[in-house]
C-alpha cells in the first residue's frame, strides 16, 4: 500500500492528511496529536473513526492542517480519515456513515455586508 493523500474541511478550516501503513504514528502539523490537542475530546474526534472501523494503529498518518480555530480543525482532519478508510476499504463506508463521520458541515460564517455593523446587526432604526 502507498500513501493515501485526502482532504477535510470544515468552516474555515482545511486538514491534508497523508496516510500509510505503519506502527500508529500520527503527526499534526510536525507535532504529536497529543501536543496539537491536549483536551480528551478533541483527541477522541481524531481518533473515532479509528475506534469505529477497529484498525487503531495500523496506520501512520501525517497531517496540515490550517484555518479555523481547534474544534473546526480536529473536525476537519476526522473527515480527512474518513475518507481514507474508505478509500481503503470500502465496506468501512456503511459504519462510518452511520456516525455521520462522512458528512462536510457546510455552515460557513456570513459574510459582513456594507452599510451594517456585521453581517445581521444594522444601524438602530429612527421613525422621527
Amino acid at each position: 500500500m502507498d500513501v493515501i493523500n485526502t482532504s477535510g474541511r470544515r468552516k474555515d478550516a482545511v486538514a491534508r492528511l497523508y496516510l500509510s501503513e505503519g506502527k500508529g504514528e500520527f503527526t499534526i502539523n510536525k507535532r504529536d496529536y497529543k501536543d496539537y490537542f491536549p483536551t480528551g475530546t478533541l483527541q477522541y474526534k481524531i481518533n473515532q473513526p479509528f475506534v469505529l472501523t477497529e484498525t487503531t494503529g495500523k496506520y501512520n498518518i501525517k497531517v496540515n492542517v490550517a484555518g479555523g480555530g481547534i474544534t473546526g480543525q480536529a473536525e476537519a482532519i476526522r473527515l480527512a480519515i474518513s475518507k481514507a478508510l474508505i478509500e481503503i476499504d470500502p465496506e468501512n463506508k456503511s459504519t462510518l456513515k452511520a456516525e455521520g463521520l462522512t458528512t462536510r458541515d457546510p455552515r460557513m460564517v456570513e459574510r459582513k455586508k456594507f452599510g451594517q455593523k456585521k453581517a445581521r446587526k444594522k444601524e438602530q432604526f429612527s421613525k422621527r
